[in-house]
C-alpha cells in the first residue's frame, strides 16, 4: 500500500512537472506597435522559455511604416531601435541579446555600421555574425536579427 501510494505521489509529482515545463515552453508571440508591422507571414518576436527570437528588423520607421533610405549609419540606428522596442515589449534589454546576425547589401559599410552597433551594445557585446547579402527587402542598406536570454 506505502509503495502504491509513493507511486501516485511521484506520478502526480511528474504530471504537475509536465504541465509546468509545456507552460515555461509554451510559444507566444510579441507585438509591439513601437516597432513596424511584419510585412509578411512572421512575427515580430517569439518567445519560448527564457529565450527570445527577434525576426530581422530593417530601417522602418514605426510611426511613419515608412522605410528610412538615409545613410547606413542613419538605418543602422533606427534598425536597433526597432530591435530595442521589440526587446521592451517582452521585457527584455539590449543587454539580454546573446547573439545578433547583421545583413549588409555592401561590405564596405562594415566600419559605419559597426560605430552605431558599438553605441548600443557597450557591455558584454553578444556573438554576432555579419555577413553581405546580394539584396534585402525594401532596398534596405541592413538588416539585424537578434536572439536574447534572461
Amino acid at each position: 500500500m506505502k509503495n502504491n501510494i509513493q507511486i501516485v505521489l511521484v506520478l502526480l509529482s511528474l504530471t504537475h512537472f509536465g504541465v509546468a515545463y509545456a507552460e515555461l515552453n509554451e510559444k507566444q508571440v510579441i507585438v509591439t506597435k513601437k516597432a513596424p508591422n511584419a510585412v509578411g507571414p512572421y512575427s515580430q518576436a517569439v518567445k519560448i522559455g527564457d529565450a527570445l527570437y527577434l525576426s530581422g528588423q530593417i530601417a522602418i520607421d514605426p510611426t511613419t511604416a515608412k522605410m528610412i533610405h538615409g545613410t547606413i549609419k542613419q538605418q543602422t540606428k533606427q534598425v536597433l531601435e526597432n530591435i530595442k522596442a521589440v526587446l521592451n515589449a517582452a521585457g527584455y534589454k539590449l543587454s539580454n541579446v546573446v547573439q545578433s546576425q547583421v545583413y549588409l547589401t555592401n561590405l564596405n559599410n562594415y566600419k559605419s555600421m559597426n560605430t552605431v552597433y558599438a553605441e548600443y551594445f557597450i557591455d558584454k557585446p553578444p556573438a554576432r555574425a555579419v555577413v553581405e547579402a546580394s539584396g534585402l527587402p525594401l532596398n534596405a542598406l541592413i538588416e539585424i536579427m537578434v536572439v536574447a536570454v534572461k
